[in-house]
C-alpha cells in the first residue's frame, strides 16, 4: 500500500506502507542504532513519537517476545529505508511486518531516510503524520501542525503502571531461555529491596537490578515519597520515560522528600527529574540523542564510554549548584550533561541508558555502583 509522511513545515515523503494501515501522528525523531529495532519500538520513552531508523534494512531478523522492553510497542509509527517482509533468525517468532500490524503501528518504507534525517538535523525534530488513507498532502500538513507539542507534555503518567507490582525474575527469561534469577556471588549476597518508579521503565533495567541481587518493587509514577519510604526500601530507582520532565512536578516533590533518607539512582527522565529536584533547569535539545554509539566521558575516571541514548531534553549544567553536586559525565559530541552525583547525599543519576537495550555494555558498572551505595548506606 502507498503511504505518505507530512511534516509540519510542509516537507513531504512518499513511499510504501507496511504494518498497520491507517494513520498515526507524533514528533518525528531519528535513531542511529544498527540493530535492536524491536527494543526501540517497545521502549515507552518513545511514546508520542514517530521513529526514523538510519540503518537501511529493518525487520530482517524478525521479532520475539523475549526482546520486548514493554508489553507492546510505544512508538506511534516507524520510518525505514528498506523493510524486510521475511525474517531470517532462529529466535524469530513473528515477522516484523505482522508484529507491527498486530500492535497497530504504521510503517513507512522506501523513502530516502538520509534526506529525512538531514532535514531533521538541520531544522530540528518536528511534528508529523504518516497516512495510508489520506493522499492530500496539504490536509496532512495541517494535521501535523495541530499535533500537541512535546514541550510541556507529561507522558510519564500515561505510560506508567497503574498499580504496584513485584518484578519476578523467574517469570522472565534470557535469550537462551534460562530464568533471569538474581545474581549471587560466592558470599551469597543479601537481596536488597529496590523500589523502582515507573515513568516508562524498560524491562532490561529491571533485569539488570535483579541480576545485581535486588528484589524490585515497581510503583506508579505518581507515588509519593512518603509511601515509598513506608515500603522500607534499601534504595530507590528513578526510571526512563517520555515527554517533558518539567510537568512531572509530582515526581520532583517525591524525590525531594526522599533525598538524604534513602539511596537514589536515576536514568534518563529520572536523571532530568533529579536535576530539577536539586534546583536545576531542563531544556529541549534541537534533535535529541537517539542511538547506541554516543561517546560519554566519565569525569571521575577520565575514561570514555560508548553509550546508548534516547532523550530529547537535558539538564542545564549551569543551573546545578557546583558546591553540592558533582557533574560526573559529559557527552563528547555536544557537551551536554550526562551524569551527576550529590557530594554528601547518596544520590546519583545519568542521562544515558546503562542497561543498553539495544546498545553497548560499557556502563553496566553503574548498577554495581548503585548496589555498593545501598550496602554502604545500610552499614
Amino acid at each position: 500500500m502507498q503511504a505518505i509522511l507530512a511534516l509540519e513545515d510542509g516537507r513531504i515523503f512518499r513511499g510504501q506502507g507496511h504494518g498497520a494501515p491507517g494513520e498515526c501522528q507524533g514528533e518525528v525523531v531519528f535513531n542511529t542504532s544498527l540493530t535492536g529495532y524491536q527494543e526501540i519500538a517497545t521502549d515507552p520513552s518513545y511514546a508520542g513519537q514517530i521513529v526514523v531508523l538510519t540503518n537501511p534494512q529493518i525487520g530482517n531478523y524478525g521479532t520475539n517476545q523475549a526482546d520486548n522492553e514493554a508489553a507492546k510497542p510505544f512508538i506511534e509509527g516507524l520510518i525505514v529505508r528498506e523493510f524486510s517482509v521475511i525474517s531470517s533468525n532462529w529466535r524469530s517468532e513473528q515477522v516484523t511486518d505482522e508484529y507491527m500490524e498486530r500492535y497497530n503501528v504504521p510503517v513507512l518504507a522506501e523513502i530516502d531516510t538520509r534526506a529525512l534525517v538531514r532535514h531533521l538535523r538541520t531544522h530540528g525534530v518536528m511534528r508529523g503524520v504518516i497516512s495510508t488513507t489520506e493522499t492530500n498532502a496539504d490536509v496532512l500538513v495541517q494535521r501535523a501542525r495541530n499535533i500537541r507539542k512535546m514541550d510541556g507534555t507529561d507522558l510519564a503518567r500515561v505510560v506508567s503502571t497503574k498499580s504496584v507490582y513485584t518484578f519476578d525474575a523467574q517469570d522472565h527469561r534470557n535469550q537462551a531461555g534460562d530464568p533471569l534469577l538474581p545474581a549471587q556471588d560466592a558470599h551469597d549476597r543479601k537481596l536488597l529491596h529496590v523500589v523502582a518508579y515507573d515513568f516508562g521503565i524498560k524491562q532490561n533495567i529491571l533485569r539488570m537490578l535483579t541480576r545485581d541481587g535486588c528484589r524490585v518493587t515497581v510503583v506508579p509514577a505518581e507515588t509519593s515519597g512518603a509511601d515509598v519510604q513506608g515500603m522500607k526500601p534499601d534504595g530507590v530507582f528513578l526510571s526512563n520515560g517520555p515527554g517533558d520532565p518539567e510537568p512531572v512536578d509530582y515526581a520532583v516533590r517525591a524525590i525531594r522528600e526522599m533525598m538524604g533518607r534513602v539511596p537514589i539512582f536515576g536514568i534518563c527522565l529520572g536523571h532530568q527529574l533529579t536535576g530539577l529536584a536539586l534546583g536545576g533547569r531542563t531544556y529541549k535539545l534541537k534533535f535529541g540523542h537517539h542511538g547506541g554509539n554516543h561517546p560519554v566521558k566519565n569525569n571521575t575516571t577520565g575514561k570514555v564510554e560508548i553509550t546508548a541514548h534516547n532523550h530529547n531534553f537535558a539538564v542545564d549544567p549551569d543551573s546545578i549548584n557546583a558546591n553540592e553536586v558533582e557533574l560526573t559525565h559529559v557527552d563528547l559530541n555536544d557537551q551536554t550533561l550526562e551524569g551527576l552525583r550529590h557530594k554528601t547525599l547518596p544520590l546519583f543519576s545519568v542521562q544515558y541508558h546503562p542497561e543498553a537495550a539495544p546498545g553497548p555494555h560499557d556502563s553496566h558498572y553503574l548498577f554495581h555502583d548503585f548496589r555498593r551505595m545501598m550496602e554502604e548506606w545500610r552499614g
